[in-house]
C-alpha cells in the first residue's frame, strides 16, 4: 500500500452498533498509515462494542459520541464534522441504521450528521446473514443506491452468531481498498482490461520445473491501478502468493500454455491488454511423468526445449485487436532492447526495466517506448507507478477524448 495514497483526505468514519466494530481499529490504522486525517463517531451501540478511547487513539482525534457535545464551540457537531470532510464511511453500517438512512430519520449525532452532510457518503452494511436477506433490508439498500450512497459489500463467510452466508462485513484491507479506489480519478472508465502477472512454470518432472524471479507485484499492482481508475478488470496470475486486488477478476495458471488459453479466451472482449507476466520463452518437450533419479554413473540427463506461444504478439495480431501493452525485463541496454522489443511484437506501448534490479522490490523505475520515442518515470513506489502507468496508457488510447 503507497503510504501517502490518501494524503489530504480527510474523513468522518461513522461506527454503528456491531460485533464488526472490531475491525474499525485495523481499519482506522489503514486509513490513517495512508496519509487520511479520521474523525470519528459513533452511536451509543457502537460504545458497547468498543470503547471511544481506543478509537481516540488509533485516530489521533477526540471521538464524537453525541449530538449535544459541546466541545465544538457553536454545539453543532453534525454540522461542523462534515463540513471539512471528502467523504463520510459508516462502518459497520448495521440494518437499523441503514433503515434510518433510507428513510431520513436523524435521531442521534450520526444519523443527523449524514442527513446534513454535504460529502460523499460510503456505507459498509455487516449483520447477520437473514437481516441482510430481509426485503426491508433490500429496499433500504436499493433505496440508497438510488440515492447516491455508495453500498461496499457485504461480504460472505463464517459471522459471530455461528451462521454462515452474506452480511459479514468486508475485512479491514478491502475496505481500504475500496475507499481509495473510491478517491481515485477515473481516467479509464468503462474499460475491460485484461492483465497477466507474475512468472510461469515449465515442469521438468513432477517435482522441479524452470521458473523466473518474477513476483508478480508490478502485474498486481496495475491490475488494482485499472480497477481504481474505472476499469472492469480481469487479472490472470501465474503462481504468486499476492492477494487478489479488490474488484478484480482472477483467474491462476502454472504454465505459459495455460496462460495463454486464458487470455486467448478473453483477448477479443477486452479493450486493453497488459502482459507484464514474465512467460518463460521455452518449455522441455517431454515432461518426465516421474522425478528424474540421480544415476550411480552420474549421468547428467538431457533436456530438449520446445518454443512456447508468444501471447502478447498474438493478441496484438487479432482483428480488431484489443490497446497492446507489453513490459521488457532486460538486463542491459534497456532503451534499444525495449524498442526492438516493441517492434518485432507490433504492438504500440512497450515497458522496459532492468529485471534484475526490480524483481521482488516493491518500488520500480521504467522507461516507455512507443513510435514517437522514450519517456522515462523516476523511480517510485509500485501502486504509484501503477497509477501513472494507466494514466498514460488511457491518454494514448484512439479515442481517449472520450474518456472521462
Amino acid at each position: 500500500m503507497a503510504t501517502a495514497e490518501l494524503a489530504g483526505k480527510h474523513l468522518v468514519l461513522g461506527m454503528t452498533g456491531g460485533i464488526a466494530c472490531y475491525k474499525i481499529a485495523e481499519l482506522t490504522r489503514l486509513l490513517t498509515k495512508a496519509g487520511a486525517t479520521v474523525q470519528v463517531a459513533m452511536t451509543e451501540a457502537a460504545t458497547q462494542f468498543i470503547t471511544p478511547v481506543t478509537m481516540q487513539a488509533l485516530s489521533g482525534h477526540p471521538v464524537y459520541t453525541s449530538q449535544w457535545d459541546a466541545r465544538i464551540d457553536n454545539n453543532m457537531p453534525h454540522i461542523d464534522l462534515s463540513r471539512t470532510a471528502q467523504a463520510i464511511v459508516i462502518a459497520p453500517a448495521s440494518a437499523d441504521f441503514l433503515a434510518k438512512l433510507a428513510h431520513g430519520r436523524a435521531d442521534d449525532l450520526l444519523s443527523t450528521l449524514c442527513l446534513a452532510r454535504d460529502c460523499p457518503l460510503l456505507v459498509v452494511p455487516a449483520m447477520n446473514r437473514q437481516m441482510w436477506a430481509n426485503p426491508a433490508t433490500q429496499r433500504n439498500v436499493a433505496q440508497l443506491r438510488a440515492d447516491g450512497v455508495v453500498v461496499l459489500g457485504p461480504d460472505s463467510g463464517a459471522q459471530a452468531c455461528g451462521e454462515i452466508g452474506d452480511g459479514r462485513m468486508l475485512e479491514p484491507q478491502a475496505t481500504y481498498e475500496a475507499i481509495a479506489s473510491f478517491f481515485q480519478p477515473k481516467c479509464i472508465a468503462g474499460r475491460r482490461v485484461l492483465v497477466t502477472a507474475g512468472p510461469t512454470f515449465e515442469p521438468i518432472d513432477p517435482v522441479r520445473g524452470l521458473t523466473n524471479r518474477s513476483s508478480g507485484k508490478m502485474g498486481f499492482a496495475l491490475a488494482r491501478a485499472a480497477q481504481q481508475a474505472g476499469a472492469e478488470v480481469r487479472l490472470i496470475a501465474g503462481p504468486v502468493s499476492l492477494d487478489t486486488p479488490w474488484g478484480v477478476v482472477r483467474e491462476d495458471v502454472e504454465t505459459a500454455q495455460q496462460m495463454y488459453d486464458a487470455v486467448m479466451q478473453s483477448a477479443a472482449d477486452c479493450d486493453v491488454f497488459i502482459a507484464v507476466a514474465a512467460v518463460a520463452d521455452w518449455r522441455v518437450d517431454q515432461a518426465s511423468a516421474d522425478k528424474i533419479k540421480k544415476t550411480a554413473d552420474g549421468r547428467v540427463p538431457s533436456l530438449a526445449f520446445v518454443e512456447n506461444p508468444d501471447i502478447l504478439a498474438t493478441v496484438a495480431q487479432l482483428p480488431d485487436a484489443p490497446y497492446c501493452v507489453g513490459f521488457a525485463a532486460e538486463s542491459s541496454e534497456l532503451e534499444a532492447h525495449a524498442q526492438e522489443k516493441r517492434q518485432r511484437k507490433g504492438v504500440p506501448l512497450l515497458i522496459g526495466n532492468l529485471g534484475p534490479q526490480t524483481f521482488g522490490r516493491d518500488d520500480n523505475e521504467v522507461v516507455l517506448v512507443d513510435a514517437s520515442g522514450t519517456t522515462r518515470l523516476a523511480r517510485m513506489d509500485k501502486n504509484a507507478l501503477a497509477a501513472a502507468l494507466i494514466r498514460e496508457i488511457a491518454r494514448r488510447l484512439p479515442d481517449a477524448s472520450l474518456i472521462s
